[in-house]
């Protein structure tokens, strides 16, 4: 190992793209604080600065809808501004003594503020944290931050002929690719066909009916479910008659795009649609769990089988690599050393050898995980 990567390698799972210098001063930290962390002294000077891990605080929580915030995050140390339109990030709340963590899409442009991100969550009825964070967190609240990642983004220069279809939530992505076409101010030929139960529910609802009026390109079709049913894909032909031709983001409930996927491959064009997916279908039954050893962590603990392995390590202060947190990105693979473990997507079963993503499994039984 080179004297430069043997410097940069504390900070290497928080690293910097492009940032050699920032990089090596964060790992330089890191080596001469050991055994000391460095963020018991970083934290005094500034709570944002860590050698070892992005954090951000909130400085705003603004209301979109009666169950839908979005956070205006400052950023720490070292976070990545160059982030592509419709990638997502992971954020980490702790709430009673332990860290929740969930990744959610940006919906600030990346030209909009060199300081500053946003990120629009939706309160869930199954999801803890997304409640806590549109009901609960509040301003100047410290935050643990994942990098920007995701394919699911705005190409670059972008399509001539744009289709953007959405549901719910889903507009999240979406808005960050409209922001930045507005701010750059090159707005090409966009329709935006999305779905929400009532005008009240219209995520942005205001600011797609402004950026509709500034541009004569863009065309913003609302269609609210709750009146007049859901958006039937065969009136694109009667409405938009080239959408064969245009490139398409879309992004909603399962079913949604499962249609959207069967009608683009049917028509020989499944190479123009770019989906994203915020929901991993239908979940495995319930496993029995066991005890999970953390090898190169040297920790132990007991775990039931709907608590995935990402979830019990971070209990104990395990810290693994992680990304979507929902199978997607493959970046919380690891090996599994011994025993078996179930995947809580399919019900597969995976044993000794095998990669696993701790993500989405957990112990099927007494296991030991190389993390």
């Amino acid at each position: 190992m080179s004297l430069k990567n043997w410097l940069e390698a504390p900070a290497s799972g928080i690293s910097a793209p492009g940032r050699p210098r920032l990089n090596m001063v964060r790992g330089v930290v890191a080596r001469v604080t050991t055994p000391l962390l460095p963020d018991d002294y970083l934290h005094l000077i500034n709570p944002l600065w860590s050698a070892r891990e992005l954090r951000g605080q909130i400085i705003e929580v603004r209301k979109e809808t009666a169950d839908t915030a979005t956070l205006v995050v400052k950023p720490g140390w070292g976070f990545d501004f160059g982030y592509r339109p419709g990638q997502y990030i992971g954020i980490g709340v702790l709430i009673d003594g332990r860290w929740h963590w969930r990744s959610y899409s940006l919906t600030s442009s990346p030209s909009w503020n060199a300081k500053l991100i946003e990120i629009t969550v939706k309160a869930m009825p199954e999801g803890f944290l997304s409640s806590h964070i549109v009901n609960g967190v509040p301003s100047g609240t410290i935050v643990r931050l994942a990098a920007p990642q995701g394919d699911f983004a705005l190409s670059e220069p972008p399509p001539s002929k744009v289709l953007f279809l959405t549901a719910g939530s889903g507009i999240t992505p979406v808005m960050a690719m409209l922001r930045t076409l507005d701010h750059r101010e090159e707005v090409p030929d966009v329709v935006h066909v999305h779905s929400a139960p009532t005008t009240d529910d219209v995520i942005f609802g205001a600011e797609l009916a402004a950026l509709h009026d500034k541009h004569p390109q863009f065309t913003s079709h609302l269609q609210l479910t709750r009146s007049s049913g859901k958006f039937d894909l065969d009136k694109l032909d009667e409405l938009y008659p080239d959408w064969r031709e245009r490139e398409t983001w879309a992004c909603g409930p399962v079913a949604m795009l499962d249609e959207i996927e069967h009608r683009w491959r049917a028509e020989g064009i499944v190479d123009r649609l770019h989906t994203e997916r915020f929901e991993i279908g239908q979940a495995a039954p319930v496993g029995e769990g066991g005890t999970v050893k953390f090898a190169v962590a040297g920790r132990t603990v007991v775990a039931d089988g709907a608590t995935t392995l990402l979830q019990a390590g971070e209990g104990v202060g395990v810290q693994m690599p992680f990304g979507c947190r929902m199978g997607i990105c493959q970046t919380c693979v690891v090996p599994l050393v011994e025993g078996h473990t179930r995947d809580l997507r399919s019900g597969d079963v995976h044993g000794p050898g095998e990669r696993i993503q701790t993500c989405i499994s957990a112990a099927a039984g007494d296991c030991v995980v190389d993390a």
